[in-house]
């Protein structure tokens, strides 16, 4: 799914607008419908409701959707709080509640006074959309800061009311309600996929409001979230007379005394995800490990007996993952080094050799184009320089993707895959169960085996960031996010496979 700024939205209100064509106030009560279906959807009636309406064209979809609350028999009161001026499309959903229920609406214009409301009643913010530019203040202050101090369920319209779309520098005096629901309409905001406002927004659904698709086919834009429809076309089918030769022969270089975990983990991955042939290159005290755990992989023992030192030819292999659990002795560091110079296939950088470049940052300079490195948010800092904001990061992964020409996956929630091309995609699938020790070592393992396969990087990116999140999100299943381990998402990547394949079109 392609997104966009909160400016563009604008943009792609007013085109659906005029091409559709559609009056604004119609466009309006399409989106209250949908908004009308996953409440109801959401919350069992009769729970009482309790609509904040502000006085721009977020207050418009609050009353609209009060109107049809009330016209379904839930018990709802609106107060509409405003400074005298409302848009125009809030202006005439205001007459048509009124002259429906007149007795529903409430309006503040100089002070804010607490509502009525039980435990059970939930609250609904729509004072403000994903357009405001400055804090909140006065009565709207006021409004929210009971809202986020009564305990109730409260779900927001688009977006938080003083939650910006983008950027948000975010203080203790900030005023911004807090949401356990968040609907939005047809796109989600870059502010969702932020750390720091998970605490605003909550959970989070997207809503089809029918905003024109020329629209969104014409207005450029670099943000993508990556649901199942959008990998599917990746999967690449599977011949009846193909061999292993045919799906590739994937090097992992892994491990190091009392790391084999690492070794066993990724490569169990890249065999699961489809490489024809996998070989462990790690020190010779894990030879036993791995290929008891392992049996399927082929083990080339280092010269070295207790960390990776030296890694001879690397002609036969169609793509190579190295870093898990090698560690960063000097010996390790200069095998890294000459292994970048001599490298000419796809490559898988992980872990500890992301820890080793971070110290010999020229190293990045030297990386085959389109390698894919796989940091998490420490790591990330140590590569590229210390961020304030998950915004922040955002914007330097996009930055650092295009100067080195790396694919940079920034492992975490909605984990993100910045590409040289300047889109940054989010991902859909994943939960907090995978974060656990080794969960990283199986993605380097199945962003391996797709690369051995002949997927180009960019793809094998977006598909191995996407299997591993659902394999997580199936094995919960059988598994809780306490109980959640690495090998689960393993042993799920196969029904992973299964659900993409089912859904391609």
């Amino acid at each position: 799914m392609k997104f966009f700024t909160t400016s563009q939205i604008r943009q792609l209100d007013q085109y659906t607008i005029e091409q559709e064509p559609i009056a604004s106030i119609d466009l309006m009560e399409r989106a209250a419908n949908a908004l009308y279906g996953s409440f109801v959807g959401n919350f069992p009636y009769p729970a009482p409701v309790c609509i904040l309406a502000g006085q721009g064209n977020n207050g418009g979809d609050a009353l609209a959707l009060a109107r049809m609350l009330l016209k379904s028999g839930q018990k709802v009161r609106v107060y509409l709080i405003h400074s005298g001026l409302l848009s125009p499309d809030c202006e005439t959903n205001r007459q048509r509640l009124s002259s429906a229920y007149p007795d529903s609406l409430t309006e503040f214009t100089d002070k804010f006074v607490a509502p009525d409301r039980t435990d059970e009643t939930i609250i609904v913010d729509g004072l403000f959309g994903s357009g405001l530019s400055r804090p909140i203040k006065g009565i709207f202050a006021d409004a929210v800061e009971w809202i986020n101090q009564t305990g109730n369920r409260v779900v927001s319209i688009d977006i938080p009311s003083g939650l910006a779309g983008e950027e948000n520098k975010l203080t203790e005096s900030s005023v911004i309600v807090e949401a356990n629901l968040t609907l939005s309409l047809q796109f989600p905001k870059l502010a969702f996929f932020l750390a720091e406002n998970a605490r605003y927004v909550g959970n989070w659904k997207v809503l089809d409001i029918g905003i024109h698709p020329e629209a969104i086919e014409k207005v450029s834009s670099n943000l993508f979230y990556l649901e199942e429809d959008d990998i599917a076309y990746l999967l690449k089918k599977r011949h009846k007379f193909s061999n292993k030769g045919t799906y590739g022969h994937a090097l992992v270089v892994a491990g190091s005394t009392g790391m084999a975990g690492a070794s066993v983990l990724a490569s169990k991955a890249a065999l699961r995800s489809g490489a024809g042939l996998v070989t462990v290159h790690g020190p010779a005290a894990n030879r036993i490990i791995v290929q008891t755990a392992n049996p399927e992989v082929i083990f080339q023992s280092d010269i070295t007996i207790d960390y990776i030192s030296h890694i001879d030819s690397l002609e036969k292999y169609n793509a190579i993952a190295i870093g898990p659990g090698i560690g960063t002795q000097v010996e390790t560091a200069d095998m890294l080094n000459k292994f970048i110079f001599k490298s000419n296939v796809p490559c898988v950088f992980d872990a500890d050799a992301l820890n080793i470049i971070s110290t010999q940052k020229e190293l990045l300079q030297h990386l085959t184009k389109n390698s894919i490195l796989t940091p998490h948010p420490k790591e990330f800092e140590r590569l590229f320089g210390v961020c304030n904001s998950s915004y922040d990061r955002i914007r330097m992964a996009h930055r650092a993707s295009k100067i080195y020409g790396v694919i940079i996956i920034l492992k975490g929630a909605h984990t993100l895959i910045a590409l040289p091309d300047g889109n940054l995609c989010f991902n859909s699938t994943g939960n907090s169960g995978m974060a656990t020790a080794g969960s990283g070592d199986v993605l380097t393992g199945i962003l391996v085996g797709l690369l051995a396969q002949g997927y180009k990087p960019e793809d094998a990116a977006k598909l191995g960031v996407f299997i591993h999140g659902q394999a997580g999100d199936l094995a919960l299943t059988t598994e809780t996010k306490e109980s959640l381990i690495a090998g689960d998402i393993i042993e799920r990547i196969g029904d992973s496979f299964r659900s993409i394949r089912e859904n391609c079109h």
